[in-house]
């Protein structure tokens, strides 16, 4: 990636605090209440790491329901992260925010923090791919996506989505046609949304299960 675009794109992270019963809810069947929020935890962190390694610019985190919970204060201590509170309205209408208030004229890459196999060198590649194009998406396997990134920012491409269901990358290549936007598409990955995502991230990542064994759940 040429040194330009690792110095003026920003990377904004959507993020819940690690609230049990609030977080990751679709897991808690499998994991607990507690279980689930330690989860959080754990993907939060290791999402901000993976940010911060690959250094493509300021790295903002937008934080739900606000930025005072304990972990996202930690997540300064990984790097420059810039803590601010996600604003009201749908997730399409916080993803757009972040876009809107980059510090980047090049651009903004937005993620989640549901995709822990998401590594610096693609965030790199992503990057990239930006300086040819108007938006770069990552699909992710369930229909949805875990990364998307645009030159500038344009509500309309997040109005009228189906949040949260398999028609979203869909819906979004549609809305990206329609607006006459170039964008290139990754190779799709998984995110952790359902118990067996969760029994593939433990396979990957060991560690994990004491993670979550010190909540009482593994």
């Amino acid at each position: 990636m040429n040194e330009i675009a690792s110095t003026r794109i920003e990377l904004a992270i959507l993020a819940k605090a690690p609230l049990p019963g609030l977080c990751k809810t679709r897991l808690i069947p499998h994991l607990g209440a507690a279980g689930a929020a330690a989860l959080q935890g754990w993907l939060l962190q290791h999402t901000v790491a993976t940010a911060v390694t690959a250094d493509i610019g300021p790295v903002s985190l937008w934080c739900a329901p606000d930025e005072t919970h304990p972990d996202f204060q930690r997540c300064r201590a990984l790097g420059d992260v810039r803590l601010l509170p996600q604003p009201q309205g749908d997730l399409g209408a916080r993803m757009h925010a972040a876009v809107a208030a980059s510090r980047t004229p090049a651009g903004t890459l937005v993620i989640g923090t549901d995709c822990p196999v998401l590594t610096p060198d693609l965030i790199r590649q992503v990057a990239d791919a930006l300086d040819r194009h108007d938006a770069v998406l990552v699909p992710a396997e369930d229909g949805g996506y875990v990364l998307i990134a645009l030159r500038r920012a344009d509500p309309r491409l997040f109005e009228a989505i189906d949040w949260s269901t398999d028609r979203v990358m869909a819906q979004t290549r549609q809305r990206l046609r329609a607006l006459g936007l170039d964008w290139h598409e990754t190779a799709p990955l998984w995110d952790v949304d359902r118990p067996a995502d969760f029994e593939r991230l433990a396979t990957r990542f060991p560690a994990l299960r004491s993670v979550l064994a010190s909540s009482g759940q593994a």
